[in-house]
């Protein structure tokens, strides 16, 4: 994608932002993102810009999609959360066997994807693909999507795993159950995947030995850098970029807040006159910078290396997957400390302070955020141990 194209993308979120603040009460009230703000996302070409090139894409940079993700988050969680997920997906889709891009955007390359990659249900191996079931929750967007990505494990015949896939499948074979009632990301309209018993072909499954090892049939027809990055480093990065922008919509909201607050409790005293107030202020807005650098920098540090067509190296991917969810620890310990210094009236519903805290809580808990596991395979790899997670 050209320079002068990327920012026409960011010019257009930017101008979109206020609109996208105003509906944010109105995407959590609906527990789903309004059509018209889906709609305007796609006509700023965000959408694309993971898409490959063949299929009317921009395949920019993975730094300009995560800034973004940022920007709308920063104006609505929900909304932030959606668009980064549904955005992710042509990424992941132009990893699959080229048929099965064909069969997604030959006729429409507009199309939306959804997805739930845990493995909530199972597939069994047939002639020519596999017969697949289950229920999968937390899947975000879903109601603005015709396609969506399901995890699961594969067993053959006598019953033995024999891989663990993701699978591809239109609309008409799944339904969409409307379970979403949450106290965070209410607006994201993570509904529940139903699938009973669906042939999908053996080209619309993708294992995840190929993600891990970063060679993937697709990279025959999209050989671009962008194809040539780990699954875990780009999605579970998917998953904070918004969480950081909800820290910087707070930030924002609540400066803007702080400028006229008088604290009753202290005399009438003006929070802009606060010392303590402007203390937490700069450690919420350090937190927020520590965490977008670290993430924005190891990104582009393995973007780099697949431009030169260097080897990614295993250390690197496990530092990101390190920084990843710390970034989400360092968003969350900011918004905590803002959320602590705003005051009872920061609790009155509709205020975007307590939306913000909500929704960045919401999204704390994603599988891909636990940082146990991922300080543990750092570490693991920092003693010179083998470590095998399709995460890293």
């Amino acid at each position: 994608m050209s320079e002068q194209g990327t920012h026409a993308v960011i010019a257009g979120i930017g101008e979109l932002l206020p609109t996208l603040r105003e509906r944010a009460q109105e995407a959590e009230d609906a527990r789903r993102i309004p059509d018209e703000s889906i709609k305007s996302l796609q006509e700023t070409g965000f959408f694309k810009l993971l898409q490959p090139v063949r299929y009317g894409g921009y395949e920019a940079d993975p730094v300009t999609f995560y800034t973004a993700v940022k920007l709308v988050a920063s104006a609505c969680g929900s909304t932030g959360w959606v668009a980064s997920i549904l955005g992710v997906h042509p990424w992941h889709l132009a990893l699959f066997d080229a048929r099965a891009q064909e069969d997604v955007w030959s006729e429409d390359v507009d199309v939306r994807i959804s997805s739930s990659y845990a493995p909530m249900g199972k597939a069994r191996v047939v002639d020519g693909g596999y017969r697949l079931s289950g229920r999968w929750s937390f899947s975000s967007g879903c109601d603005h999507a015709t396609w969506v990505l399901l995890g699961a494990p594969a067993f053959d015949a006598d019953g033995k795993p024999v891989d663990f896939c993701t699978y591809l499948l239109p609309l008409a074979d799944y339904t969409i159950e409307d379970v979403w009632d949450t106290v965070g990301l209410r607006g994201t309209g993570s509904n529940d995947i139903v699938v009973d018993d669906v042939f999908v072909p053996a080209h619309r499954a993708l294992s995840f030995q190929a993600t891990s090892k970063c060679r993937t049939p697709g990279q025959e027809v999209n050989p671009g850098p962008l194809y040539k990055l780990p699954y875990g480093s780009v999605h579970p990065s998917t998953i904070t970029a918004p969480i950081i922008g909800m820290a910087q919509g707070a930030y924002d909201a609540h400066v803007e807040y702080q400028k006229s607050r008088v604290r009753a409790a202290y005399m009438g005293e003006q929070s802009k006159e606060d010392p303590f107030a402007k203390v937490r202020i700069a450690e919420a807005a350090s937190e927020i910078d520590a965490a977008w650098l670290q993430l924005t920098h190891n990104i582009d540090e393995l973007y780099q290396l697949a431009c030169a067509g260097e080897k990614l190296p295993f250390a690197t991917r496990l530092r990101v997957r390190r920084d990843q969810v710390r970034g989400t620890e360092r968003a969350i310990a900011a918004i905590d400390r803002l959320f602590e210094n705003s005051g009872g009236r920061a609790l009155q519903v509709g205020t975007p302070i307590q939306r913000f805290w909500r929704d960045a809580h919401a999204g704390r808990v994603h599988a891909a955020n636990d940082p146990e596991r991922a300080y543990t395979m750092f570490g693991t790899g920092a003693f010179g141990l083998p470590v095998e997670n399709a995460m890293v």
